[in-house]
């Protein structure tokens, strides 16, 4: 399978911790890992408007003497597996369910949030998430279960998670697509975050026939059948693709009564669909930066706008009426809201992937922030009727400096954009939107 592989520009963040010898080796060996984009994720000119893409990154560490070489180059080392006092490996800064908890103050808040001795993870959530993807992950289930056995999240069940082949009759009775390892990774990290944020939820993992806007779009109409069937909750939509004239006329597979759709807003400098549509919560990224040296090595520094998210005016998109708020634009601008993103400050995600190894892997890219956007809103427990009326929410409480100092992290660091010409700044910006996630309230 081809990748791209590009360089890291900024070294992952390495945890010191009391270790063997060779481990340290290792473990220093982490800093100058890579940042590898899977196939799935590269758009080519003729897939825009007929073939989407998944919004992933994922951080190989250097100590995989053969990262990118298949079949097992892209998890961390076997040799390594065995630290279960890690999260999942002892001396790693990234990011855990409870460390972003603990960010986000979805959970009492300590000083640093250190992701290797902070263990306390969100709790309830209910009703129904559902997460489209494209093709199949044969091991969804048994993968979720490790990785919740790992960060102490309550196990899922058949009648917690299902697993929905796309097309068919009714839209929900496809057949099993295959396997696409890009795609399978992508599925891991959607269903990881977004029980994490809100593991009493029921999940339905809906699998397109193929990455085709077509399929996809069958898909999103079986997650809503099933999701709404289930009381109502949210979509997460992770994949995406460059704008294109015709977009807006498939804008109302995002609306149904009780539903609230989330999109990621790329990977790239500029917009895609279909998180730039009007009917759904665009979700940027950040990233988290912490100590790495020192008595407070690992504790949380700030968070910065990530420089490679997607954000900006969309081409065809008009303004929404809940945007009257921000300053005049043509156009509608996105993101909404953003959170964590940058592989280099990544989430750990579990992964029994026969292509690209087992098991452990640091993901990032706007399709970490999308499924934990859709997690927290969940658990936030405010069930809004549409995409329109949580948007309205959330910009009702940015117009408001109390309300907004209450409900969001404003971003004020970092850039992004053409040329890194855009700079987080004050309130709302087009590199993280209104800001991340603070508590439960207004989401």
């Amino acid at each position: 399978m081809r990748r791209l592989i590009v360089f890291s520009a900024v070294p992952a963040l390495l945890l010191g911790s009391a270790i063997s010898t060779n481990a340290q080796e290792e473990r220093s060996l982490a800093r100058k890992g890579r940042v590898v984009i899977p196939e799935s994720s590269i758009e080519r000119p003729e897939d825009v408007g007929y073939r989407m893409h998944t919004n992933t990154r994922i951080f190989v560490s250097a100590d995989r003497a053969n990262w990118g070489a298949e079949p097992n180059g892209l998890a961390l080392p076997d040799n390594m597996r065995t630290a279960a006092v890690g999260p999942p490996f002892a001396g790693y800064g990234f990011e855990t369910p409870a460390s972003l908890a603990c960010l986000y103050g979805l959970v009492t808040k300590v000083v640093g949030c250190n992701p290797n001795t902070f263990k306390t993870n969100p709790t309830g959530g209910t009703k129904a998430i559902g997460i489209v993807d494209a093709f199949d992950y044969p091991t969804a289930m048994a993968d979720l279960n490790a990785f919740s056995a790992q960060f102490g999240l309550p196990k899922v069940t058949t009648s917690t998670f299902k697993v929905i082949f796309a097309g068919g009759t009714g839209g929900c009775a496809g057949s099993d697509p295959g396997n696409d390892p890009g795609w399978e990774g992508e599925q891991a990290l959607d269903i990881d975050m977004a029980h994490a944020m809100s593991p009493n939820a029921k999940i339905f993992l809906v699998e397109a026939a193929s990455a085709s806007l077509t399929d996809l779009l069958v898909a999103e109409d079986c997650a809503t059948q099933m999701v709404a069937s289930a009381g109502g909750g949210e979509i997460s939509n992770s994949w995406g693709g460059s704008e294109f004239s015709t977009e807006t006329s498939s804008d109302s597979h995002f609306v149904h009564s009780g539903i609230v759709y989330l999109a990621s807003s790329g990977d790239s400098a500029g917009t895609s669909w279909p998180n730039v549509s009007t009917n759904v919560v665009s979700v940027g990224g950040t990233t988290t930066r912490r100590m790495n040296s020192g008595s407070t090595l690992g504790n949380f520094i700030a968070e910065a706008a990530w420089e490679d998210g997607g954000g900006g005016l969309s081409l065809y998109e008009p303004r929404p009426s809940y945007q009257s708020v921000l300053p005049a634009a043509s156009h509608r601008l996105v993101p909404d809201v953003s959170s964590d993103a940058n592989p280099n400050t990544g989430v750990w995600v579990y992964d029994n992937n026969a292509t690209t190894g087992c098991c452990w892997y640091v993901y990032g890219g706007t399709s970490v922030s999308s499924p934990t956007w859709a997690g927290i809103v969940n658990r936030a427990g405010h069930f809004a009727a549409s995409s329109a009326a949580e948007l309205t929410t959330i910009y009702t409480a940015y117009s408001n400096a109390t309300t907004y100092a209450a409900d969001y992290n404003d971003i004020t660091t970092g850039f992004c954009s053409f040329y890194d010409a855009n700079l987080a700044v004050a309130k709302f910006d087009i590199c993280t939107g209104v800001g991340s996630p603070k508590t439960y309230v207004g989401k």
